[in-house]
């Protein structure tokens, strides 16, 4: 427990959910693998989070499924990045760094979600998993919005960590390709986007 909470007269509930937002305020130490859009530097994953949202409230309509749960997937995507906090962020196209990915994660998780009042820990928990399964609507429509982001700032950054990395366009369509579950529109975008890439030789 923070030190902080110990000095403050609050009830436990208060108490462990304070702790808890106090613990996620690490994820902003959290440096990922993309640059910014002007590509003057990394991101951290929480921006990236402040970001996915942002884009999911934009973008909302483009969904394939019409009776989508918004809230719901907001949820996913507010708490999907936080295991990272103690796993570190991993580079989708690290293929040797995503073995034991899940696993490694999911120990997080439990330790990240364990902090928080007995409910809350099982509703976070059930959305960080719903999320990693990609078997519903909403947790399909997360991950969409969750992949093109990187994949647009990367657009116009100059690919940075595209090539740093030597990814491959196969390689960008393989790991991608929940998005043409989640959305048409945002699928052409993809594709449109890949071949700008290839045509400005920023994919391999």
């Amino acid at each position: 427990m923070h030190q902080l909470i110990n000095d403050l007269q609050v009830n436990g509930r208060l108490a462990q959910q304070l702790n808890f937002i106090l613990e996620t305020d690490k994820l902003k130490q959290v440096i990922r693998r993309n640059f910014i859009a002007d590509g003057s530097r990394r991101e951290n994953t929480a921006e990236h989070s402040w970001q996915i949202i942002l884009i999911t409230l934009l973008f909302a309509d483009y969904a394939k499924e019409r009776d989508i749960d918004l809230l719901k997937v907001i949820k996913m995507l507010t708490l999907h990045d936080l295991v990272e906090i103690y796993s570190g962020d991993v580079f989708l196209f690290d293929e040797k760094a995503n073995i034991g990915k899940f696993e490694n994660e999911k120990i997080s998780a439990e330790q990240l979600f364990g902090l928080l009042p007995s409910e809350q820990k099982e509703e976070f928990s059930a959305l960080w998993l719903e999320f990693e399964a990609g078997n519903t609507k909403e947790s399909v429509f997360a991950n969409t919005i969750d992949r093109i982001t990187p994949f647009l700032l990367n657009s116009v950054n100059g690919g940075q960590s595209w090539t740093e990395a030597g990814v491959k366009a196969e390689q960008a369509m393989r790991k991608l390709n929940i998005i043409e579950q989640g959305s048409t529109e945002l699928w052409d975008l993809f594709l449109q986007l890949v071949e700008r890439a290839k045509n400005n030789q920023l994919l391999r």
